[in-house]
């Protein structure tokens, strides 16, 4: 029975229960039912299950291998954790079937075995997560909603682009769309980049993963919609596509490794600026992807180094989902429990809101990667991997601009970046000035979430077996060049949060001043919202035009069918060497007679011959 049912078909059952069953029936089932995912995820053997025939291709709804365990796993802790949250923090159950939809959605992405069941549910979630985005019904949600469905629509346009440009590479046989078929969406191509398929895919992906440029859509949309709601969010959509690259670019490559560590420090800078706590957070979801895209990007190292920083950066991913859901919860405890989104307005909520404080610490500990928190673990392996840049060789042995240094230090940055941001975020919402407030604490419910989520967060840290016990290519010497609590590890983790401290109170003045700096929404929403006014404006007169030529035809076709003998003759008067007489007809109205010349006949009949012709050849 568990080999037969893929997860995300319970899980989508319990999205229509939960909408129409009162608010706690419905979420117990729903809680039920992403358990089950983490439950079945653990159990399933590797192997291919659920496959069947359509449209005469095979499909897979149920693939299991190290990755897709290692994200179902974290997909059944975080999301059985989020309804919970979601209960307590009285989401609708309108808006919790929403949530449950796309996760249900999500799931199926990451057990899929196929090209073209995964791209199904890639389009289903971006439907799902818009469709949560509006619920909230804000005018602010509303129309980051729709800002949100334009990325999300180009992404998936483009990547089902790549998807079908590989079809035609690996040919039109039955098993073309499964991922066994070839090994990556670039197949064969001369290196990573090197089909048009693989830069299709890089692109498509890239949206969802929050490139630098088509980022926009993260801090845009996420602060705006239910507190509950960016809980699920935060985590499934940017995280389902680094594992999606993972699948389309197995091998990595050093152009995606440069651009996770140029994601980490872009958004961390960003970050660094900004007073909305949960815009604050979506930002670091794009530096934490860099972290993630550099692992497998450094994949390209070969061998158990290259098999290392791929599980390092599906180790992150996996953390991530974790810790970035808890401290989305806990800063949505604030929002809640406040109504205040400008952290600049709080303060000295540690001694009101305990409960909360400790959800963020450890939150805050994770991401920042302080020894003891499964994100030290995993960013560790990454910085690993960005050292044996300069010891293995790639290729040719060239490594671009600069080499190991540049893309270590791009990831050393931004480690120093995230613990200074999250100084800020702690210090204003929890010390910062005088509690002019005194809100209650989070509800029994929200605070057994976190703790739950944040139970993981310290487990994984400090039993990072456990971690390593689900990541792929623990049987390729993974587990033995991790060692974590090594003396290097934690004198360099130790070291980055010393200087991100430092860094925090030094420039505290300076970046209160560099709060005005724009990103590149600033340019690029403006310009997309012109340039579709004079596009869809430019349509509509488009069509008007050729709507009233049409009424006009119509209209002329009718006048002359009604009369036909009146056009007739006023056409053959307008003719050369036609001559209209007029004879009496026996009482009767006047009948017009035509003469033509011998010359003009000749040419009527010619034309009249010659469209004829035309007709029958056509």
């Amino acid at each position: 029975m568990i080999e037969t049912i893929p997860p995300f078909a319970y899980v989508l059952f319990a999205a229509f229960a939960v909408a129409a069953l009162p608010r706690l029936p419905g979420h117990l089932l729903a809680g039920i039912a992403t358990a089950a995912v983490g439950i079945q995820s653990y159990l399933l053997a590797d192997g291919v299950y659920a496959e069947t025939v359509f449209l005469g291709f095979e499909v897979a709804f149920l693939n299991v291998d190290g990755a897709s365990r290692l994200m179902g796993v974290a997909v059944g802790i975080l999301a059985t954790a989020a309804v919970l949250y979601a209960y307590e923090s009285e989401a609708s159950g309108v808006q919790t079937a929403f949530a449950m939809s796309y996760v249900a959605s999500t799931v199926g992405v990451v057990f899929a075995g196929d090209w073209l069941t995964m791209i199904f549910f890639w389009e289903l979630m971006a439907v799902t997560s818009t469709l949560l985005v509006w619920h909230y019904g804000s005018r602010e949600a509303i129309r980051a909603g729709y800002r949100y469905a334009i990325f999300h629509g180009i992404g998936g346009t483009v990547l089902l682009a790549a998807v079908v440009v590989h079809f035609v590479s690996v040919g039109p046989a039955p098993d073309a769309f499964l991922y066994t078929a070839a090994e990556g969406i670039h197949g064969a191509a001369d290196g990573p980049l090197g089909s048009p398929a693989a830069l299709l895919a890089a692109l498509g992906i890239g949206v969802n993963c929050g490139f630098i440029l088509l980022h926009s859509w993260i801090p845009d949309t996420y602060p705006r919609p239910h507190v509950a709601a960016s809980v699920f969010l935060s985590v499934f959509t940017t995280k389902t596509a680094v594992f999606v690259m993972f699948r389309a670019f197995p091998d990595g490559g050093l152009w995606l490794a440069y651009l996770g560590g140029g994601m980490a420090v872009y958004g961390v800078f960003f970050a660094l600026l900004q007073y909305d706590p949960r815009r604050l957070l979506s930002y670091h979801i794009q530096a934490q992807v860099g972290y993630m895209l550099a692992g497998i990007g450094l994949a390209t190292l070969g061998g158990d180094f290259g098999n290392f920083a791929a599980a390092g950066g599906l180790a992150h991913m996996f953390n991530n989902i974790l810790y970035k859901a808890l401290l989305f919860m806990a800063v949505g405890v604030v929002i809640y429990r406040t109504q205040e989104q400008n952290i600049k307005k709080l303060g000295g909520l540690w001694n009101v809101m305990p409960l909360t404080f400790l959800a963020y610490v450890i939150g805050a500990a994770s991401i920042t990667a302080v020894p003891g928190t499964n994100g030290f673990v995993s960013k560790g392996m990454v910085l690993d991997s960005a050292h044996e840049l300069d010891h293995v060789a790639v290729g040719s042995g060239a490594l671009p601009l600069g080499g190991e240094d540049l893309l270590w230090w791009l990831l050393v940055v931004g480690a120093v970046g995230t613990f200074m941001s999250f100084i800020k975020l702690g210090y204003y919402i929890f010390f910062h000035g005088e509690n002019t407030i005194e809100p209650r604490d989070a509800t029994v419910g929200q605070t057994v979430a976190m703790l739950f989520v944040g139970a993981f967060c310290l487990l994984y840290g400090l039993v990072p077996g456990l971690l390593f016990d689900l990541l792929p290519f623990t049987e390729a010497g993974v587990v033995a060049i991790a060692d974590p609590f090594s003396t290097g590890h934690l004198t360099e983790g130790i070291a980055l949060l010393i200087v991100g401290f430092v860094a925090f109170f030094g420039l505290r003045g300076p970046i209160t001043r560099m709060a005005w700096i724009p990103d590149v929404h600033r340019l690029l929403f403006p310009a997309a919202f012109y340039v579709g006014r004079a596009f869809v404006w430019s349509v509509t007169e488009l069509w008007a035009a050729v709507d009233r030529v049409v009424m006009r035809t119509a209209g002329a076709s009718m006048r002359v069918g009604s009369n036909p003998g009146r056009y007739a003759y006023r056409t053959a008067e307008r003719l050369p060497g036609v001559e209209v007489t007029t004879l009496p007809n026996g009482g009767e109205p006047e009948t017009l007679h035509l003469r033509a010349s011998t010359g003009t006949s000749i040419f009527l009949i010619t034309i009249a011959l010659t469209a004829l012709l035309a007709l029958l050849l056509l």
